[in-house]
């Protein structure tokens, strides 16, 4: 099963130098996103591809959260890809129709790709992350701070190229 991991530059940029996501103790979260039977439910007309959409677009959200945690990191989300067997994730419905735990960490072997902020979104997801609180709470306008920072593409990485976004 594909599932996205969300994360930040610098979470990202351990991540390749150890070969591994989801470190424990790295900062980031155990868990990630991923087409559950939730999501399915959810988006009962949806194909396959809408799915995943939806749950990188959760992942995205995400990644807003960690860089809302982390002031000094670049303001560009990170969604990290990975593919893993059906019984390393558990599905968490309680804490989103998307919502997976994640058993262990991931060696780079697993990971299929990373999705990235063009460093020219980082003002409109600086805008988001400060929105996103507001957001949570049903604020219509804080909610179109954090929409816009949708509308911005992630560009995609092969794993092969993740090093040349630090250098």
């Amino acid at each position: 099963m594909r599932v996205y991991l969300p994360a930040t530059l610098g979470l990202l940029a351990r991540w390749v130098a150890a070969g591994v996501a989801l470190v424990p103790g790295d900062g980031s979260a155990d868990r990630g996103f991923a087409v559950t039977p939730a999501l399915r439910e959810w988006y009962r007309e949806a194909d396959i591809d809408e799915l995943e959409y939806a749950a990188q677009v959760d992942a995205s959200i995400g990644s807003l959260r960690l860089l809302a945690a982390d002031p000094g990191v670049v303001r560009r989300r990170v969604i990290l890809a990975a593919d893993l067997a059906d019984e390393a994730l558990r599905p968490d419905s309680l804490r989103g129709r998307a919502v997976v735990a994640v058993d262990g960490p991931i060696p780079i072997s697993r990971w299929a790709s990373a999705l990235v902020d063009e460093p020219e979104a980082q003002a409109t997801v600086a805008a988001a992350i400060d929105a996103l609180g507001l957001a949570d709470r049903g604020d219509d306008d804080a909610r179109f701070a954090v929409d816009e920072a949708q509308a911005h593409e992630l560009g995609w990485y092969a794993v092969s190229e993740l090093r040349y976004l630090f250098d």
